[in-house]
């Protein structure tokens, strides 16, 4: 794959910072791309935020792009790399730049906020409001947390799958939308791995008896999930088509979607998960439940892919 537009990747001299950097020197060797290593310098306090970027700056001076140049001395098989510096709000500058990237690489964390956040402010703003894929990189070590999920009785445990190497995407079968799964397939092809489907139905279904209660639905089990294989199956088909060197198995299992994905993120090269669609009655940019779970708590970096055209107004 060869594209004009750069990998971008944000720096300020974090540890988590530089785990992303080496991240997005492997995405742009495996694309044929160029890098594009972006410092964004933080405004003085008093200055207001709402102004996107001052525009390039003097490069002379920049300790954070010094030290990515001293990382690079020496090393081989780097693709051709650019560096910027910027001026700004790294919240509000850092989605701009995906107006000219083909993927965006973060760290989970910068040097800012709290210590025991797990999502920066920054990565998080990036992922709502980019307008290409934002892979977020979690710090070294994260186990992926499934604490916080609901699971279903019985829940089929999604990490029994083959181990690595394999890039996870997660399927709405009820609101699909084809960019996500067109990313996941890229990227399973360009890391040369299979791809794992997951995608999730509750279980046991209820419907509302009263106000305040629910009652067990009398439904066959294996029928919902022969189902929910069957449609994920579907949105699956012209993908395969279009990768046939790429393996891809579509798994139905039971329980809370974030939950399975972030269980499946523990041995997985990426994560892969749709941001949330625009709606008539809420139009602005925003991440959907699951995808914010799986940013928060996924032991693999997540890539999150703004929704395709056709789908925003769905």
């Amino acid at each position: 794959m060869s594209s004009s537009l750069p990998v971008i990747v944000a720096v300020d001299g974090s540890d988590d910072s530089l785990h992303a950097l080496d991240r997005a020197v492997d995405a742009a060797r495996r694309r044929g791309a160029p890098l594009r290593v972006v410092h964004v310098r933080q405004y003085a306090p008093w200055a207001q935020p709402d102004v996107l970027t001052a525009g390039p700056s003097d490069l002379k001076d920049d300790p954070v792009l010094d030290q990515v140049r001293a990382r690079f001395e020496g090393r081989a098989g780097l693709p051709v790399v650019e560096y910027r510096a910027l001026e700004g709000a790294p919240g509000a500058v850092l989605p701009e730049l995906g107006s000219a990237a083909q993927l965006l690489v973060l760290g989970s964390r910068g040097r800012g906020g709290f210590t025991g956040l797990l999502l920066g402010s920054s990565s998080m703003a990036a992922a709502r409001d980019a307008e290409c894929p934002v892979l977020v990189v979690p710090r070294q070590g994260r186990g992926g947390d499934t604490s916080h999920a609901v699971q279903a009785e019985g829940e089929h445990d999604a990490t029994t799958v083959e181990p690595n190497p394999r890039v996870v995407v997660g399927i709405d079968v009820d609101n699909p939308d084809r960019a996500p799964l067109a990313f996941a397939f890229l990227e399973a092809e360009l890391r040369g791995c299979r791809l794992q489907a997951i995608a999730a139905y509750s279980w046991p279904p209820q419907t509302w008896a009263a106000p305040g209660e629910f009652t067990d639905l009398m439904i066959d089990q294996s029928a919902v999930e022969d189902e929910t294989r069957t449609l994920a199956e579907g949105f699956l088909a012209p993908h395969r088509s279009r990768h046939p060197d790429v393996r891809s198995d579509a798994h139905a299992m039971p329980g809370d979607a974030a939950g399975l994905l972030v269980a499946a993120s523990k041995d997985a090269e990426l994560v892969v998960v749709g941001r949330h669609r625009r709606r008539l009655l809420s139009p602005a940019r925003m991440i959907g439940s699951v995808t914010q779970a799986v940013l928060l708590h996924a032991a693999a970096p997540v890539a999150v892919v703004p929704p395709t055209a056709s789908a925003t107004n769905a």
